[in-house]
């Protein structure tokens, strides 16, 4: 069963268990969430009596919550509109969102080559579970509420070698974090651009390409020469 935790602990955490861990983001890397995010804003819009581009919130998903909410709210009113979001989230936000094409299969992929999975994401860590309970989808460690470089202490202190997001600042934070970032073109950013911010990998067919893609990744690394190079 896997853990749940809000921010990451300082302390490493190495479990023999495994050979390696891979991280991932999880809105629109692992779970489509658009339709459950857009029937959230529309609940918040319609119980706020505030008008909000419902298009335009989709277009840009990764930041955290308050950072889109102060796009139509005062700043006095933020922090009831976080409230007002996170309480609705799980009534409208869940059952709309599917797994992204490739998910599970990713996962059991790293698992199969004795690896763990990590979600490390700027999501809610409570709503963030829903998800993934929702869709089965069996992660060991979900640490939520970090965003861009502060992703790093998660993936710093789990040991993820790899992390996997659609966002450009999932590549900054793998990249802080010194694990290979791969990115996804699902989210706001495409192949050009994921490359351009500095992603180490694209998979241009979103995870559907990774389990091919990790497994010759672990058996290049698990070649004499490499690990002497590494």
């Amino acid at each position: 069963m896997w853990g749940m935790t809000p921010y990451p602990s300082t302390t490493p955490r190495t479990d023999h268990r495994y050979t390696f861990t891979v991280g991932f983001d999880l809105d629109l890397t692992l779970v489509d969430s658009r339709p459950g995010i857009r029937a959230a804003y529309a609940a918040l819009s319609a119980a706020t009596d505030t008008y909000i581009d419902l298009d335009l919130v989709i277009s840009r998903l990764g930041p955290p919550l308050v950072e889109e909410l102060r796009n139509w709210f005062p700043e006095e009113r933020i922090a009831e509109a976080n409230a007002l979001y996170l309480a609705g989230y799980p009534e409208h936000g869940i059952a709309p969102s599917p797994a992204m094409p490739g998910a599970l299969d990713s996962l059991a992929a790293i698992r199969e080559l004795g690896g763990r999975s990590i979600v490390v994401t700027a999501k809610n860590p409570r709503n963030a579970r829903l998800h993934l309970d929702h869709l089965g989808i069996d992660a060991d460690e979900l640490i939520g509420d970090l965003w861009a470089e502060d992703k790093a202490l998660a993936l710093r202190a789990h040991g993820a070698s790899v992390y996997v997001g659609d966002h450009i600042g999932d590549v900054r934070g793998a990249r802080k974090a010194g694990a290979l970032a791969v990115a996804v073109p699902t989210g706001p950013y495409d192949v050009a651009e994921l490359r351009a911010a500095g992603a180490d990998v694209v998979l241009p067919g979103g995870l559907t390409d990774f389990p091919a893609w990790l497994r010759g990744h672990r058996a290049h690394r698990a070649r004499p020469a490499d690990r002497l190079a590494d």
